[in-house]
């Protein structure tokens, strides 16, 4: 696995390539976003690991033009930003992860396996092939998903938690179900990551994310998605 390591601390990014060689990933680091920006138009990765506070181009904004180019690739956030509105922004940006300093470099590695594990196994599929409502495909084999014939590229995290509401299509998962079956038992707390999520599939998936006919919210429990048309509110008769 090829890492794109974004980070100006040289201390930080000295030790996160030793340790990320150590476990076996080949590393290249830059230093400021837009070298970032750069190798991530010309090369090829499998995630890429981003400082918010870089010089040159912020880490939000390269990891805004990643997502416009419709480029799928995990992202972790690794950050000293560690309120809640800096993570549910890098969140919703379309960050995969986030993980702020200091860290440990377990749960760092933890971390990268979880962002590898979402990518999937190819070989694996569930049992069914396929789901499909209201216009919504999903090929399970071929982890593709097109809503009305057009073709929506999801982030691995994101089509892994679309993935598993489809299995469990007319089952209410519970924030903690969702979390530790497509996170893991570390992430059991992180509702933000669920809210986050949701919002970007409806984003991708709805014609009007606001009434939305596949991703059903259960208030105060969780989340599911209807083998069947879910109604939509009718527009009201004009006097």
């Amino acid at each position: 696995m090829r890492i794109l390591l974004a980070e100006d601390d040289s201390l930080i990014a000295d030790g996160l390539v030793r340790a990320l060689r150590k476990s076996s990933y080949a590393v290249d680091h830059v230093n400021n976003g837009a070298d970032a920006d750069t190798a991530l138009m010309s090369q090829q990765f499998d995630l890429l690991i981003l400082d918010l506070g870089l010089p040159k181009l912020p880490g939000i904004d390269v990891l805004k033009r990643l997502r416009a180019r419709k480029n799928a690739l995990p992202v972790l956030i690794l950050t000293a930003q560690d309120g809640l509105e800096d993570r549910v922004r890098g969140l919703d940006a379309g960050a995969d992860d986030y993980l702020t300093k200091p860290f440990g470099i377990a749960e760092l590695m933890a971390r990268i396996k979880t962002a590898f594990r979402h990518r999937g196994d190819p070989t694996v599929a569930p049992a069914q092939s396929s789901f499909s409502c209201d216009g919504m495909e999903i090929n399970f084999a071929k982890r593709r998903v097109t809503v009305d014939g057009k073709e929506i590229t999801l982030t691995p995290t994101e089509y892994a938690l679309l993935q598993h509401l489809a299995v469990n299509s007319d089952k209410v998962l519970t924030h903690s179900m969702l979390l530790q079956s497509v996170w893991g038992n570390e992430y059991s707390s992180e509702k933000e990551y669920l809210r986050v999520f949701v919002g970007r599939l409806r984003r991708k998936l709805e014609p009007d994310p606001k009434n939305p006919r596949y991703i059903q919210t259960i208030p105060g429990v969780g989340y599911h998605i209807s083998s069947v048309p879910v109604a939509q509110p009718q527009p009201a008769a004009v006097a």
